[in-house]
């Protein structure tokens, strides 16, 4: 006799095994399904290389200049104080301020007169031939034979003075010429040339004492004026100069990363390193001219990298 099992919901236990067998075996294809997609994106992404975006730059041969930068003073070659003979009051004053006056000019009158005692009013001479660069007291001011009125500078030869870092005294000597700028004149360059340096060091500040003199006249540059001074101390002349940013550091040695002739590939290339400055890098050996690096990017670089070489830069 064939057994029956109790219906529930309308369903009876045959059908009830037969459709739980089914979701079984279902459930079964589904996850081989899932185990074999699943191994196909792993395989895919090994075959994948990665590949660099890089910035290329073409290295070329050019002149190096290693340079120091100072400020200084502008002031005249030659300049002297004016001392009256005779104490007293200024009684007349002859010149002003910027005024030429030639040697034994008078450039005014000091009065010795006291109550009950008159004298002639002495005159006060140039005692060079120059240009009144000051003139400190006015009329009725009570001077003595102590006290300087007045300054009398050449105002034809001008000169700058420097004060020279004690580390950088050995690239300084007689004869270098430097450019100059001037606040007064922006964009506009003239040339100085050392013609003196101090053969001592000032202990206090550790600096040495250097002066210009101005190669050409030129009434804009006055007295007084703040100089910026330019002087070239060393040039490397028809050297490989490459951006020192292109520079990277392996085990403590430089190197570069040279880009092949087609451009998907990146070796890295040991080189000797000279003169920097200004970002800018002589490179003595292990380049040549013409041969193209890369100058961005090279950070996460190995030799033999793929790359590709998004833009170029000069």
């Amino acid at each position: 006799m064939k057994k029956t099992y109790p219906i529930r919901n309308g369903m009876s236990g045959e059908m009830a095994l037969f459709f739980c067998s089914t979701l079984l075996l279902c459930g079964t294809l589904f996850s081989g399904c899932k185990k074999i997609n699943s191994a196909k994106p792993s395989a895919e992404m090994e075959e994948e290389e990665v590949v660099y975006a890089v910035t290329g730059y073409k290295t070329v041969t050019g002149n190096l200049d290693d340079y120091l930068e100072f400020g200084g003073d502008v002031s005249s070659v030659s300049a002297v104080d004016v001392i009256p003979d005779m104490a007293g009051k200024i009684s007349s004053i002859k010149v002003n301020v910027g005024d030429m006056v030639k040697k034994d000019d008078v450039i005014a009158y000091v009065d010795a007169s006291r109550p009950g005692m008159n004298y002639k009013a002495s005159p006060v001479k140039a005692p060079i031939s120059g240009r009144i660069i000051s003139f400190t007291p006015m009329l009725g001011t009570t001077v003595s034979q102590a006290m300087a009125i007045a300054k009398i500078s050449n105002t034809d030869e001008l000169e700058i003075k420097v004060s020279v870092p004690e580390r950088f005294i050995s690239r300084i000597h007689n004869n270098q010429m430097a450019s100059v700028s001037l606040d007064a004149y922006p964009g506009v360059t003239f040339y100085a040339t050392i013609f003196e340096v101090s053969p001592v060091l000032d202990t206090s500040t550790r600096t040495m004492d250097v002066k210009l003199r101005l190669t050409k006249k030129d009434e804009r540059i006055k007295v007084g004026m703040y100089a910026r001074i330019h002087l070239v101390t060393e040039t490397v002349k028809n050297a490989t100069v490459i951006p020192s940013s292109c520079v990277v550091t392996r085990d403590e040695k430089p190197y570069v990363f040279v880009i092949s002739s087609d451009s998907k590939q990146a070796s890295l290339r040991s080189v000797t390193v000279g003169m920097t400055v200004d970002n800018k890098s002589e490179i003595v050996s292990g380049l040549s001219e013409g041969e193209v690096i890369v100058i961005k990017g090279q950070s996460l670089l190995n030799d033999g990298a793929k790359i590709n070489v998004i833009s170029m830069q000069e």
